[in-house]
């Protein structure tokens, strides 16, 4: 009879652990979207529009490295995905913040262990040795929903990763786009002043001869000469910058910076105008914005674990196992299988305030969540509204700095005519001279800027970027 009862109890404990996922209260869902926005931007409502005008209509778009339509700078951006170990730093967050979910998960589940006995025994005529082996189980059921907030936090947090991971690729993409446009832009920069370099020979030449017919003085030639050097100065600055712009790209694709990638000759054209959709589609879209909404949640469900552990638990053993022994009096009493289960309830009286204080720390959490995700809310919409005012800008600027290059080309053009027939001196071309080359250079460095500035609206408004998939092997 007594077996018949200890198997049943066996039974039932067995039933209790499988169907135990039916017990406890109802764990509370954390704040979601518009709830975190009200929550952490209590005093800032959104705009329904952007301030800055210079964007249609229309939902985010997707897809921006494509634009630019340059086929070097994609293959660069698939191999720093491929390569780049800040991304791969990333990466490893994620399966970090994935195993710690599973350790979350096991702690739903029952345990179960496997222990081997033996022991030798002296005095009293009990000399030999007992041994055995038994299977124990340990079960927490989770009453109040400690174990399921400790998942929950976890596994808000492993998203919290995936979303800061995908946030790491798209910045990771921009900022080598980015460094490619600047090395680009230095490379070009370095052709104008290496232009310059042949004027300023030439220009040398011209003097020399007119020296020697005496028509001119040696300040003159000196003044030539002098501006020569000038120019063959700037033409090693910027080559400095642009081998330091090539090992800043070659370093985010994973490379070794050799300095030896070949910018483009050109720059590429700025594609055509975006839509930027309205400030809440920013919030919802942003990777980072997701990863911080992500980290409000965790830490709410880190303040519900915290309350939970302040009520009582309850955790259900059993044990079953087979005992020998050489002794003969044991050997004549023992009874196998032995087993039992047993049901433990502990309820925490006087902790010094550990636990009122772990409430405390994680509400705190909590807040500290909820400040990084309103300064995270407002940092996006002013880069969205910066990259937007700039474009408006630069765009304008860039038409006036069109005629102005032409007009500052023309009146070169005409001086030059007019020094070597020596209607003007030297000081006179020299300056038109320079007034041409600013006008080229900032031309230059706004039409860089241009794109640049879109690169930070396509990152600004969270718009993904796709690269070319590698081409399959043909099936055999």
């Amino acid at each position: 009879m007594f077996e018949r009862r200890r198997w049943g109890w066996l039974r039932a404990w067995t039933v209790l652990v499988v169907g135990g996922g039916v017990c406890g209260c109802p764990t509370r869902a954390p704040p979601r979207g518009p709830e975190v926005v009200k929550q952490a931007l209590p005093h800032t409502s959104l705009a329904t529009a952007w301030s800055s005008a210079g964007a249609p209509e229309g939902g985010i778009q997707d897809g921006w490295l494509a634009t630019f339509q340059d086929e070097q700078l994609q293959a660069l951006v698939a191999e720093a995905l491929g390569h780049n170990p800040d991304l791969r730093s990333a990466s490893a967050r994620v399966d970090q913040a994935s195993a710690m979910l599973g350790v979350a998960r096991a702690g739903l589940l029952p345990t179960v262990d496997l222990q081997g006995k033996e022991s030798i025994g002296f005095g009293q005529g009990l000399e030999g040795v007992l041994r055995g082996i038994e299977i124990s189980a340990g079960w927490e059921v989770d009453l109040w929903g400690k174990l399921r907030y400790r998942r929950n936090a976890a596994r808000e947090t492993l998203a919290a990763a995936e979303a800061e991971f995908e946030f790491a690729r798209q910045s990771l993409a921009a900022t080598l786009a980015k460094g490619w446009l600047l090395a680009t832009e230095a490379h070009l920069l370095q052709g104008i002043a290496v232009e310059r370099v042949r004027m300023g020979e030439e220009l040398v030449q011209l003097t020399t001869t007119r020296l020697q017919v005496g028509v001119i003085s040696e300040h003159e030639l000196a003044l030539a000469q002098a501006n020569l050097d000038s120019y063959r100065d700037t033409v090693k600055q910027l080559e400095l910058t642009r081998v330091q712009a090539v090992r800043a790209v070659e370093l985010l694709a994973g490379r070794y910076p050799s300095g030896t990638l070949e910018p483009r000759g050109t720059l590429v054209e700025l594609p055509g105008p975006v839509p930027a959709g309205i400030p809440a589609s920013v919030l919802e879209r942003r990777p980072d914005l997701m990863a911080a909404e992500r980290r409000v949640a965790a830490a709410f469900n880190h303040v519900q674990e915290a309350k939970a552990a302040r009520l009582p638990s309850l955790r259900l053993t059993g044990a079953v196992g087979l005992v020998d022994s050489d002794v003969v009096v044991l050997k004549e009493t023992l009874t196998n299988p032995t087993g039992g289960v047993a049901a433990g309830l502990l309820a925490p009286l006087f902790h010094g305030g550990a636990l009122a204080a772990q409430v405390r720390a994680r509400t705190a959490e909590q807040e500290a969540a909820l400040g990084a995700y309103a300064s995270a809310a407002l940092r996006a919409t002013n880069e969205v509204e910066n990259a937007l005012t700039s474009a408006r800008v630069l765009g304008e600027r860039r038409v006036i700095l069109e005629r102005a290059v032409a007009e500052h080309a023309r009146a070169l053009e005409l001086l030059n005519v007019d020094y070597r027939v020596g209607k003007v001196d030297l000081l006179a071309l020299l300056q038109q001279t320079l007034l041409a080359d600013a006008a080229r250079v900032a031309l230059l460095r706004v039409r860089s800027e241009q794109l640049i500035q879109r690169i930070n609206l396509h990152l600004a408004l969270g718009g993904g970027f796709s690269v070319p998939a590698e081409p399959k092997p043909d099936a055999k």
